[in-house]
């Protein structure tokens, strides 16, 4: 079933009031290949239960043992297998697409962490470059060290982007851990949140639900949470339970462990009566 022939309630001109979303996990190898054939058969679930609006994980094309892997899987922007497969998907199953990321090549032997929005025609209609890049030594994970900045190029520019279903917000993983940039987007009236994520399994266990909690609660925004599950080869691993939130902060649905999908009805008629309700983002003042 293609997405176009979900259900929809539309709104005056046009805006639609309730829709169906999906957040994909996935176990990501250094097999571009492989990985594409994976996303493809998870979309098709994800539509096949009515999802209008499918997010990817962060790194969903190629995730290897090391960041510097990055750079062989690096695409030129605007086209590449990556890109071109979320074209042809998001147009052929009439769905919008957040594909995850995916590494972009920016000069200087580096790479921009880019995650990109396409329409159900097959059109980039957004892009986001990931702000916040994952210079840490995990503590309590004994040599588990990153040094993204060492091959990826920090973005500067927040992403809101209008489409039928509202405002849509676009932030990548490590970026959950900076309430400023939320405080940014939520003043240009967003939402929903969308979060593709690898994050690892120390910081997941205690951080990833707070977090994605607290951005939900703050903004009283949808949250669509996709990430990375599993062992990926080199050791690394990655701590998944991809969900989707209310604005309430509630789980509607998660996926502690494995590759699959979650899904959740976004209402907008809801939204808008908490935040009439419980008009926080009306009471905020500049400090």
């Amino acid at each position: 079933m293609r997405g176009a022939a979900a259900r929809r309630v539309l709104g005056r001109g046009g805006a639609k009031l309730t829709m169906r979303a999906a957040a994909i996990q996935m176990t990501s190898t250094r097999d571009v290949g492989q990985n594409l054939e994976a996303a493809r058969e998870l979309i098709g679930k994800a539509v096949a239960r009515g999802a209008e609006l499918v997010v990817l994980p962060e790194n969903f094309s190629f995730l290897g043992p090391q960041d510097a892997d990055r750079l062989a899987a690096a695409e030129h922007p605007g086209r590449g297998p990556a890109q071109d497969f979320l074209a042809a998907e998001a147009r052929s199953r009439g769905v919008w697409i957040v594909g995850g990321t995916i590494p972009i090549i920016a000069g200087n032997g580096r790479t921009s962490s880019r995650s990109l929005l396409f329409d159900p025609k097959g059109a980039r209609v957004a892009e986001y470059d990931k702000i916040h890049l994952f210079d840490v030594s995990v503590p309590d994970a004994a040599g588990e060290t990153y040094r993204e900045s060492a091959t990826t190029v920090p973005g500067s520019g927040v992403t809101a982007v209008p489409a039928p279903f509202g405002r849509l917000g676009m932030v990548v993983c490590y970026d959950l851990r900076f309430p400023a940039l939320f405080h940014r987007l939520s003043v240009t009236g967003m939402d929903i949140l969308v979060v593709p994520a690898a994050f690892t399994v120390p910081t997941g266990r205690v951080h990833w639900k707070p977090l994605l909690q607290a951005r939900a609660i703050e903004s009283l925004t949808y949250v669509i949470a996709s990430g990375q599950w599993g062992e990926h080869g080199g050791g690394r691993r990655t701590y998944g339970h991809s969900m989707i939130l209310s604005p309430w902060g509630e789980v509607l649905d998660e996926l502690p462990s494995g590759a699959g999908v979650v899904c959740a009805e976004l209402d907008m008629i809801k939204l808008k009566e908490i935040r009439a309700k419980f008009p926080v983002l009306d009471h905020r003042r500049e400090m």
